[in-house]
């Protein structure tokens, strides 16, 4: 009987636990690699905003940190140069959210990523936001 994969340690993981602003909000990596990243958070009482739902910060930062998960995956220092974020449908307390970034391309030291956050329901999931961000790796870490 084969033992199962060893999930492949990549420099993402590295940069998600040097993240003390993604790791205080409860945000947790489940996978980074190639490209792909996937994050979860549940929304908490101080996430809430007078509508009562989920303040689009938190929403974005969950986003923004799969986005930064997968672009960070390949190796050199990837940061983020733009992004954008529409929300589809609101989160509410106690809402678990799931962020799943996928690289759209990469050219030069650019690269275009997808990252689609919906909520885990029992039965199926609900698209809560579409987010698009923009990377660039640093010069400095490439030629190192």
């Amino acid at each position: 009987m084969s033992q199962p994969a060893t999930p492949v340690r990549t420099a993402a993981h590295d940069m998600f636990e040097a993240d003390q602003a993604s790791r205080s909000l409860g945000i947790e990596l489940l996978e980074a690699g190639e490209g792909r990243a996937v994050a979860r958070m549940r929304v908490t009482e101080t996430m809430v905003n007078g509508h009562a739902i989920a303040h689009g910060g938190y929403i974005f930062l969950l986003a923004d940190t799969a986005f930064a998960c997968a672009c960070n995956s390949h190796g050199p220092v990837t940061v983020a140069s733009g992004a954008e974020i529409s929300f589809v449908s609101p989160a509410h307390l106690g809402d678990q959210l799931i962020a799943t970034a996928v690289e759209r391309t990469r050219y030069g030291r650019n690269g275009i990523y997808d990252v689609t956050v919906h909520r885990a329901e029992s039965g199926g999931s609900t698209v809560v936001a579409e987010f698009r961000g923009r990377s660039h790796s640093r010069r400095e870490e490439q030629e190192n």
